[in-house]
This record gives structure tokens, C-alpha cells and sequence, in this order.
């Protein structure tokens, strides 16, 4: 069953890299007393993700806290060392928390993994984004399969705040 508004984030963990090696982080951390604005993607450095939807992200981070989110968060079923990478890559710096999902334990407590061995990628997330507010999800947005129209940064910012 896929997520929806009103529902409570689902507990698991999950890994980013800090300055200390990478580190584990319970959605707790991530979400409880916080807005957080999440978005995830199928995988790192791939097309859509690297051209459109991580530097929307990066690109609007000061009006997204501008209108109160705590939090602008990216995740994807890679591990820490290729998101950590992909951050640096694109010049994220400390504007989005780079979080890996490996074993896809969020994207399938999500209720939206998705299978991309046909392009030989293995178990992958769909691409998404939502609003969290204290761990409940106020807005969910999920794709279409190829699509890249509802989990953009324009869609977030009239959500948020």
C-alpha cells in the first residue's frame, strides 16, 4: 500500500555521510519535530535526476526555507558513498541531506519500489516527492512511470509553508 497525507512516516533507517563517515539516521531524526521536504528519485547520477529534479532542489533551497521547511532531503536506493559523490557532483553542499536507501527498506515501506531490472538497475524507488510535518505526511506526490511532473521543486513550493 502506497503512503498517503495523513499518514505517519514509517520507521526505518537510513545512511548519509558526514564529515565523521557515514551515519546512520532513523526517520526520527530525519522527520519528528521538523518540516521536512523530501524527494526521491530512481537513481543517482541518472538523467532527469541529475538535469531537473536534485537541482530544482538546489536551486530553490532558499525559498523552500522561506517558507519554513526545516529540512530539504533527497533519497535514493544507491548507498552513502554514491550519494555523497553525486552531492559533490552537483553542489549540493549543505542545502539537501543526501540519504541512501540500499536494501530499498524506505521505498518499499513507502509501498513504492520499483522494479528496474529491465534497465539493469535491480529494486529502485519511484520518483516522488512529499511534505512532512513532526513525521506526518501533509502532501505526497508520485510519478507516473517516465514522468517528471509532480514531484519538481515548483509543485513542493505550493505545497509547503
Amino acid at each position: 500500500m502506497t503512503i498517503k497525507a495523513g499518514d505517519k512516516v514509517p520507521a526505518v533507517k537510513l545512511k548519509s555521510m558526514t564529515k565523521d563517515g557515514i551515519k546512520d539516521f532513523t526517520t526520527d531524526d530525519i522527520f519528528k519535530g521538523k518540516k521536512v521536504a523530501i524527494f526521491g528519485l530512481p537513481g543517482a547520477f541518472t538523467p532527469t535526476c541529475s538535469a531537473k529534479h536534485l537541482p530544482g532542489f538546489v536551486n530553490h533551497y532558499d525559498a523552500l526555507k522561506a517558507k519554513g521547511v526545516d529540512t530539504v532531503a533527497c533519497v535514493s536506493v544507491n548507498d552513502a558513498f554514491v550519494m555523497d559523490a553525486w552531492g559533490k557532483a552537483q553542489n549540493v553542499g549543505d542545502k539537501v541531506m543526501m540519504l541512501a536507501d540500499g536494501n530499498a527498506d524506505f521505498a518499499k515501506a513507502l509501498g513504492i519500489e520499483m522494479d528496474g531490472t529491465g534497465f539493469g538497475m535491480g529494486l529502485r524507488m519511484k520518483r516522488f516527492s512529499m511534505y512532512v510535518v513532526d513525521g506526518e505526511v501533509k502532501t505526497f506526490n508520485l510519478e507516473k512511470p517516465g514522468a517528471f511532473e509532480v514531484s519538481n521543486v515548483e509543485t513542493m513550493l505550493t505545497q509547503v509553508g
